[in-house]
């Protein structure tokens, strides 16, 4: 018996399976727009991102942002922002998303180095705070309140 599984599914949360990749992150399938996509899941990222080249693929409506993305040994790098949008992740459904889009190519460099998936994505904690994320590292799930 997972007495964990049991007690957050009692309280409302669904589960979602995470897959560890060869560089140690944790990779979750998420459909935005009604488009399935492959995303690293990051706690430290501050807001989810899109890579520029996904703005068709997943339908969004890009404007010039001001903030300048920081991450992953990359700094001032120029952003777009696409809000509005609907993001499921598992059975979690959310509309009115704001996403950044930035330049992933220094991120899908680093994972295909590393013999991993290139990835469409990244779920930030904008996005982990909102569902009052749980994630079980042991057994490799997040659990997102429904």
């Amino acid at each position: 018996m997972d007495t964990l599984n049991d007690f957050l599914l009692e309280k409302g949360y669904t589960k979602v399976k995470l897959k560890l990749t060869k560089t140690n992150h944790f990779e979750i399938k998420a459909t935005i727009n009604g488009v399935k996509g492959l995303f690293i899941l990051d706690t430290g990222a501050s807001n989810s991102c899109v890579g520029f080249e996904a703005i068709e693929t997943f339908k969004l409506t890009a404007k010039d942002s001001k903030i300048k993305a920081a991450g992953a040994g990359a700094i001032d790098m120029h952003t777009q922002v696409a809000k509005k949008n609907t993001i499921k992740i598992g059975k979690w459904k959310k509309d009115k998303i704001a996403l950044i889009l930035f330049n992933l190519t220094h991120v899908n460099t680093a994972l295909t180095n590393h013999n991993a998936q290139p990835v469409d994505g990244i779920i930030g904690a904008d996005i982990l705070k909102k569902t009052d994320a749980i994630i079980d590292y042991g057994k490799k799930y997040l659990y997102l309140k429904l």
